[in-house]
């Protein structure tokens, strides 16, 4: 597993906004044909079965490249990523939250999401 400095991690999601942006449209795309298509669900001007298939072949697509990027995926709606870091010796994951403009808080691997702290400045 590589280590992110807080620069590297920040620099890291500045290049996967693109890919960030299209898995938030694309996830509200998929819900909706998911409701679409279940029993009982009103038509969606977004289509039927194969666009919701495609919808999600995509997004397992931007989900790998996130993967591949060295960035572990915690959550999924809201989209939350933790970037692999060491600060003052010690192992942390550097964390953003969808929403969040930047990387701006860390936690310890064993305290997850609620154990969140501001970065030093």
């Amino acid at each position: 597993m590589s280590l992110f400095t807080v620069e590297e991690a920040r620099a890291e999601l500045r290049q996967l906004r693109p890919v960030i942006d299209e898995v938030v449209t694309l996830r509200a795309d998929a819900a909706e044909l998911a409701v679409a298509t279940s029993p009982g669900g009103s038509p969606s001007d977004l289509g039927g079965l194969p666009e919701l298939k495609a919808k999600q072949a995509r997004l397992d697509e931007l989900i790998t490249l996130i993967q591949e990027s060295g960035a572990e995926i915690k959550g999924f709606a809201p989209l939350l990523l933790d970037f692999p870091s060491e600060l003052d010796g010690e192992q942390v994951l550097l964390c953003w939250l969808e929403g969040e403009d930047g990387i701006d808080w860390y936690h310890r691997r064993d305290l997850g999401f609620a154990g969140r702290r501001r970065l030093p400045e």
